[in-house]
């Protein structure tokens, strides 16, 4: 999804890796590399007095690490604390190597600590093995379930090493960093408890992955919770910021900061219901979620991609099944089907 209409972007300009760029009082804009097609991250760093807190620490490549390296010794003066808004590897990867390097705790929730390690230890239910075998249930073709499993557990390459201790984070917490205080929001669908932080006294928002300008956050269905409705939880998830004001200055994970939240929440819904009516389309006889990934995803898709749209083309059908518009059997050949309920 591409919509930005009437969103308003007040940078022009994006910081070149390794620099800092200031966007509001005491808050600095980083954006580092990922070897993607989604090919940058932001990060943040903000002012805490004699030291500096960082907000998420990007993808575990050296490159990355350059650049960290870069910008604490352009900022001459330490970290005092590292929040991690959640576990995917562009987010955690580097927080136990800053964590070491500077001495510094780690603040996230549970859910994102313990979601990073069943991902790094392929715990059961959210191995590669078992997302492969949850993808050819729905109907997923066996070149690309191979290629999946030739990819191997791509999350230990972003994420090298684990926190192995943490601060546990809250959603209603304050953080008083520096002279200002950040609110702790946790939201669900994206990722197991994910972390945007909200500054009233500044009128901003640091919204992770939860909230983005240009592209709609991926919501997932992992292997351990195969009925799981993550589609139906980030929605509930957006309504709760929904009541910000609309001037808020929204700092994503990707994309440039803007103005215009509920603008964009609003699209993001229009989104989404637009999606399911575009798959009870295709449902006039039973069919399973890698029949239908065409009608979310036309596009050629890359392995990588391919295992974010069968987690959310399965997302978009638990959803309907849940709000009973959808029933989802399992068939004698083992495979799951879904068909309309009327």
């Amino acid at each position: 999804m591409n919509d930005t209409t009437e969103l308003h972007y007040p940078f022009s300009e994006t910081p070149a890796a390794g620099d800092a760029m200031p966007v509001a009082p005491g808050v600095a804009w980083l954006r580092m590399p990922l070897p993607f097609a989604l090919d940058h991250i932001n990060l943040w760093l903000l002012d805490d007095g004699a030291a500096v807190v960082a907000v998420d620490t990007g993808f575990g490549l050296p490159e990355v690490r350059a650049h960290w390296e870069r910008i604490l010794a352009a900022a001459e003066r330490p970290l005092s604390r590292i929040v991690v808004t959640h576990c995917h590897p562009d987010h955690l990867g580097l927080a136990a190597w800053l964590a070491a390097r500077e001495g510094a705790p780690i603040h996230m929730t549970q859910g994102e600590f313990l979601g990073g390690h069943a991902l790094w230890h392929q715990l059961p239910g959210y191995a590669v093995a078992d997302m492969v075998a949850q993808f050819r249930t729905h109907g997923l073709d066996e070149p690309r379930l191979d290629a999946l499993l030739q990819r191997g557990n791509g999350y230990r390459r972003g994420v090298p090493e684990l926190p192995r201790a943490y601060r546990r984070m809250f959603d209603g917490d304050t953080l008083a960093i520096g002279a200002h205080t950040w609110r702790v929001i946790v939201g669900y669908g994206h990722a197991p408890e994910h972390a945007s932080l909200y500054c009233e006294a500044l009128g901003v928002l640091i919204s992770g992955d939860m909230l983005l300008p240009r592209i709609s956050t991926n919501v997932s269905v992992y292997a351990a919770t195969p009925e799981d409705d993550p589609l139906g939880d980030f929605l509930a998830s957006l309504h709760r910021i929904k009541d910000l004001p609309e001037e808020t200055l929204v700092l994503p994970s990707h994309g440039r900061p803007f103005r215009g939240l509920r603008t964009r929440i609003e699209q993001l819904e229009a989104h989404h219901r637009e999606r399911c009516a575009a798959l009870m389309a295709e449902i006039r006889a039973p069919r399973s979620a890698g029949e239908l990934l065409s009608t979310l995803f036309a596009r050629e898709l890359d392995t990588h991609q391919v295992m974010f749209a069968m987690g959310e083309a399965i997302a978009h059908l638990n959803y309907l099944v849940r709000r009973g518009a959808l029933h989802r059997r399992v068939d004698c050949d083992g495979m799951i089907r879904f068909e309309r309920t009327a």
